[in-house]
């Protein structure tokens, strides 16, 4: 084992030697290596960082939350098939079976909005010349707090009186308030939407900037028999989503199960035909998002494995000149007692030492670019240990592939023939 040590710290000694000794023919090899690491930890990095970052914006929601919607929950572009498009919208009434059969369900809170299409923004809201356009405008009943873990930040919310009498009564979120009322309180306060009055009865606590998804700080809620009365087109077009809570958080399941069975009986489902609706949960989001960036990552490694193939072969190469170059060292080593394992080990140290060389400025450049994607965007950019490790462990392993061929050439060289080249 001593003997061993000692061959392997010469063998790693000679590779530092030979590799000092031709600086800028050692650059250039290990160039397509850089390259291929530096790929791999800046795309894991900045697509780990978006990853932790949706994350946290989906359970921000609650990660309890069980929605029923139309369609089904997809990200990215593309039509829904026929059988989604054909599928009846999802009704107030619907919520109310729900709220009234499900007694596990904390909260149940249908939510119809009317959102801007088409270039059509929607109707301003104006109060003594000051005006403020809302983003979306949302038929909700008492239970939206709950269910979308969003609460009041002054006044009040809408109640069941409310929606009980259809009261023209608004709650603003902070952006709106802002606008309207700069200079008083904005509680109490008759405001105009679309021709009518509405008594403003509270504001939304404050979100903040918009991350993953919009801010709802732009959102105006009345209660939801005030919009259908007022808006019967808008209830015509369109459904209701229905968020639920459960009353526990080992409940999800059960509120989930609860709830498919009481749709499915009244939208008269058979029982072996599939839902005609949507579920939409935070971890069912979280795993088809995660499967959209897996896919994204697995292409950036495919791209950056090929700088790697050419990074290998250009190890490759350098590694046979180096053998030819050497070839009267070789002789040398072999007449005063290396054998063959003492120059494999030898030309492999040396190909290795190169490769993982290669791969540790890769790996240092990858984090350089994900510190200055991190300072200058909000995307906080987070670098998972493995990866590093891989792009080392790939890096050395490339090169102990790669200097194969040339390490056992170097091995089976005639000494006698090797001191006589010149």
């Amino acid at each position: 084992m001593r003997e061993r040590l000692i061959s392997l710290r010469e063998s790693i000694r000679f590779a530092g030697g030979a590799l000092t000794a031709h600086k800028l023919r050692s650059a250039l090899t290990v160039l397509g290596i850089v390259i291929g690491v530096t790929t791999v930890i800046a795309m894991v990095s900045i697509i780990e960082g978006f990853n932790n970052n949706v994350i946290k914006n989906f359970q921000s929601f609650g990660a309890t939350l069980v929605q029923f919607q139309k369609f089904d929950p997809r990200f990215g572009p593309g039509n829904r098939d026929d059988s989604q498009r054909q599928r009846k919208n999802l009704t107030y009434e619907d919520a109310l079976a729900l709220k009234r059969l499900v007694p596990s369900m904390l909260a149940v809170s249908p939510e119809r909005y009317w959102f801007p299409f088409d270039g059509q923004s929607l109707p301003d809201i104006v109060y003594r010349g000051e005006v403020a356009t809302p983003d979306t405008l949302a038929g909700v009943t008492p239970d939206y707090p709950v269910a979308n873990n969003h609460y009041i930040g002054e006044g009040r919310f809408i109640t069941e009186a409310d929606i009980l009498h259809s009261a023209p009564v608004l709650v603003v979120g902070s952006n709106v308030a802002e606008a309207l009322f700069p200079r008083t309180d904005p509680i109490g306060k008759v405001v105009s939407l679309g021709g009518r009055g509405y008594t403003v009865v509270g504001v939304m606590e404050r979100q903040g900037p918009a991350t993953f998804f919009e801010s709802v700080d732009s959102h105006t809620y009345m209660p939801i028999t005030t919009f259908d009365s007022h808006f019967p087109a808008i209830k015509k077009n369109q459904g209701v989503n229905i968020a639920t809570v459960p009353r526990r958080p080992e409940w999800v399941g059960r509120i989930t199960e609860e709830g498919v069975a009481v749709l499915r009986a009244r939208r008269k489902v058979p029982f072996n035909k599939p839902n005609d609706f949507g579920i939409m949960t935070p971890d069912k989001l979280i795993g088809n998002f995660q499967a959209i960036t897996g896919g994204i990552t697995l292409a950036m490694i495919f791209i950056s494995s090929i700088a790697l193939l050419v990074g290998g072969v250009g190890v490759m190469n350098i590694m046979l000149v180096s053998v030819t170059e050497r070839t009267r060292e070789i002789g040398i080593r072999k007449a005063i007692g290396a054998v063959k394992r003492d120059i494999v080990t030898q030309f492999l140290t040396e190909a290795m030492t190169l490769s993982g060389i290669g791969g540790a400025i890769g790996v240092l450049v990858g984090l350089g670019i994900a510190a200055v994607v991190r300072s200058v965007s909000p995307l906080a950019t987070t670098t998972p240990l493995w990866s590093i490790l891989v792009g080392l462990l790939v890096s050395i392993s490339i090169g102990l592939f790669f200097g194969i061929y040339p390490a056992v050439k170097a091995a089976k060289l005639d000494p006698i023939e090797a001191l006589r080249y010149e």
